[in-house]
């Protein structure tokens, strides 16, 4: 099962260069726990991250990323804080709200003049730091970001994979690593190989705006799922 998650997170970030940690995050809390569920998100998205960005580092936007990231990493160690005293049952209410509240906001594309500039980049990265180290999705506020920047598809893809290297980077720092048997490891690397390479194939054949739409709709199902547990639990 933590093979096959996985496997689908990362089939659907090589498909529309978005969506691991929107996808996978739920499953994974679900399946391991809250914690080892972010931390595990983290370093994988961060590994798909830094393969996916070796094609395309040359059209980063430098201006753009460095008040994102410096933002992110002034709330990473917030994100983690937060996420440490919360009980179980709270905590999975708190990353089911977020991501449910992300992906509605992402499929509406808010248009805020806020987002915009050097100051929508730090709020961006700022929330996107937190949200990173404290429930596993950092990307929404990233992608907001770019809809009110005007960026194409094409722009908007390297910078976010050099967005998600750098804090995934500050994340795993923050949280550490998942303590997880070899076996898991090797289902774990095995799922985003076989991930990758089912995801290229699609691209070629799937709509993007069709393939972004399933990626929200999965992800919004997960964090219902996971906010109705919490619910369960707190009652």
């Amino acid at each position: 099962m933590l093979g096959g998650i996985v496997l689908v997170g990362s089939c659907v970030q090589w498909l529309t260069g978005m969506g691991f940690a929107l996808v996978a995050v739920p499953a994974l809390v679900l399946l391991l726990g809250p914690a080892e569920g972010v931390v595990l998100a983290n370093c994988a998205a961060g590994a798909i991250c830094v393969v996916g960005l070796a094609g395309g580092w040359r059209r980063v936007r430098p201006r753009a990323m460095v008040p994102l990231c410096l933002a992110a990493a002034l709330t990473v160690p917030v994100g983690s804080w937060v996420a440490r005293r919360l009980p179980p049952a709270e905590l999975l209410v708190f990353m089911g709200a977020l991501v449910t509240v992300a992906v509605v906001v992402v499929m509406r594309g808010a248009r805020l003049p806020a987002l915009r500039g050097t100051r929508g980049a730090v709020a961006a990265g700022a929330a996107g730091g937190f949200m990173n180290s404290a429930a596993g999705v950092g990307g929404p506020p990233v992608s907001l970001y770019a809809l009110n920047a005007g960026w194409t598809v094409r722009e908007f893809v390297p910078n976010a994979l050099f967005y998600g290297v750098v804090v995934n980077a500050f994340s795993v720092a923050s949280n550490g690593v998942p303590h997880l048997e070899a076996a898991r490891w090797g289902a774990v690397v095995t799922g985003m190989v076989v991930g990758a390479s089912a995801g290229r194939v699609l691209a070629e054949r799937v709509p993007e705006r069709r393939a972004r739409m399933l990626v929200l709709l999965l992800a919004l199902i997960g964090g219902l799922t996971t906010l109705g547990k919490g619910l369960w639990g707190l009652g």
